[in-house]
């Protein structure tokens, strides 16, 4: 790129989609000299290649000379053609008032079109290298592609505008100083910032970054331009204005300008949603693992117990009536009488095996299960009366509450669970259980007038019951809720009504 187009913009609208490269070899390659002049204060603001080869000057002189020294027209006519031809939107001819040098001693009829440009009104000026039909072959050509440039424009608009997210051309000088070159108006709405603030100093956008992720960035910033690969991070941002945090996507695609300094386009977008819904799901899985190892481990636990007591009670209980049978069998063959007291000591001990059967048997499956729920949260609530001695008040709204096999074992489990709870940390002197149907739900509701539970005590990560019961009413599409009421804590499960 010449020295003249590092100090101006090429003829596009939309930065960071124009691929300045092909715009410039387009106008570059035309064998006219092309002219941009700003049409409020007749600056020039752009020029091609052809214009440096016929001049002694570089851009930066060049614009200190008058139109009249460079383009052979004065200030003053050049603002009359203007009034006059603005609306046509079509090429017009401008003639020349002074004979310059390299016009070959013959007034030259220029070629001017009104354009944009940056969003301002300016002049296209086309000085033809020779006389005859060369600068209106050049006017079409260039007819075509402005158009075909501003339709490209305009479906850009329209992409970038229906985009959530921010396009962006950022800029990294040889210093390792950064600054945006470019910024679509999706900025102000993800950053809280406008593109003009952050164009003025892009330290801003650092300054919003979390410090950690911050350093992250810098590292991405420093292999990308090493390697000039796509830059990809991800981190967090806070916004001020709005006292809240957001977590946002940044990947650009770098390229070295032509004085060494690297340039990334890109796009940053709000993750925030997607980002905290992952973060969720990695906890819940944390969870759920440590769930499951825990439920694990009160299942050995469990069966450790059951296997002892089996082998303590009904093994204890088996050698006792073997032993006791044996005597009997060794009594009568030697001729010996049984005494009443021996059989009643095994039968004894038979009715103390079919206890310790039905015990063991009850842990594992309640059979009043059979009854039914209502029968079954009943049985519960009289049995934790007669154990703790706290009043316990059972209330339904229906005597035939159908569930399936899975909801009533869940449902005994959780009312099992909550009432040994507040047996050891309530100080209850009250509990009322309650199972309605309600619609299409089922609704049971466990309260107590003791000292309530705490957040600190719902969310700590060891609450392998409050979680337990948390998982056994998810696995059944329904919904669990525990907090504090006035006095003491209320635990309200709801699950979906089978048909």
């Amino acid at each position: 790129m010449p020295d003249s187009l590092k100090t101006t913009k090429s003829i596009q609208l939309k930065p960071f989609f124009c691929n300045v490269q092909f715009v410039e070899s387009v106008l570059h390659g035309v064998s006219d000299e092309l002219y941009v002049i700003n049409a409020e204060n007749m600056q020039i603001l752009y020029v091609n290649e052809r214009v440096l080869k016929n001049n002694a000057y570089d851009f930066e002189q060049l614009k200190q000379q008058s139109l009249l020294n460079v383009l052979g027209v004065g200030q003053a006519s050049m603002q009359r053609y203007l009034s006059e031809h603005q609306s046509l939107g079509e090429f017009f001819e401008m003639v020349q008032e002074l004979t310059l040098e390299n016009t070959a001693h013959q007034a030259v009829k220029l070629l001017a079109k009104c354009i944009e440009f940056n969003h301002k009104p300016c002049i296209l000026v086309i000085k033809p290298a020779v006389s005859g039909n060369g600068a209106k072959d050049t006017s079409a050509f260039l007819d075509n592609f402005l158009q075909a440039l501003h339709e490209s424009e305009s479906r850009v608009d329209e992409i970038v505008s229906n985009t959530p997210g921010m396009f962006f051309q950022l800029q990294r000088n040889s210093e390792g100083a950064l600054s945006f070159a470019y910024l679509s108006e999706g900025c102000q709405a993800l950053l809280g910032l406008s593109a003009s603030d952050l164009q003025q100093d892009a330290k801003l956008f650092y300054e919003m970054i979390n410090p950690e992720d911050r350093a992250r960035l810098n590292q991405r910033f420093e292999l990308s331009a090493m390697e000039l690969s796509q830059l990809d991070w991800e981190g967090r941002v806070w916004i001020h204005d709005w006292q809240d945090h957001k977590w946002i996507n940044l990947r650009a695609i770098p390229h070295q300008l032509d004085n060494g300094q690297i340039q990334w386009a890109g796009i940053i977008i709000n993750i925030t949603e997607s980002k905290e819904e992952k973060l969720e799901l990695e906890s819940s899985r944390r969870e759920l693992a440590e769930l499951t190892a825990h439920l694990n481990q009160v299942k050995e636990q469990e069966r450790t117990r059951i296997a002892r007591e089996i082998h303590d009670d009904l093994g204890g209980n088996l050698t006792a009536i073997k032993i006791g049978l044996s005597s009997i069998i060794r009594r009568i063959t030697n001729g010996q009488p049984v005494t009443r007291e021996q059989a009643l000591n095994l039968e004894g001990i038979v009715d103390n095996t079919f206890e310790a059967v039905h015990r063991i048997s009850s842990d594992l499956r309640p059979n009043v299960l059979d009854l039914g729920i209502v029968a079954a949260l009943e049985w519960q609530a009289k049995a934790f009366e007669k154990q703790v001695g706290v009043p316990c008040h059972f209330t339904f709204n229906q005597n035939d509450i159908y569930v399936s096999p899975e909801q009533a074992i869940a449902l005994f489990r959780i009312c099992q669970e909550s009432m040994s709870n507040i047996a050891k940390h309530a100080e209850a002197t009250r509990v009322n259980l309650d199972l309605d149907i309600y619609k299409n739900e089922i609704m049971m509701m466990i309260s107590d007038n003791g000292v309530g539970i705490s957040a600190s005590d719902i969310y700590k990560s060891n609450s392998f019951g409050l979680r337990g019961m948390q998982e056994r009413v998810a696995a059944l599409n329904g919904h669990f809720e525990i907090g504090q009421q006035d006095k003491g804590t209320l635990i309200t499960v709801r699950l979906p009504l089978e048909q």
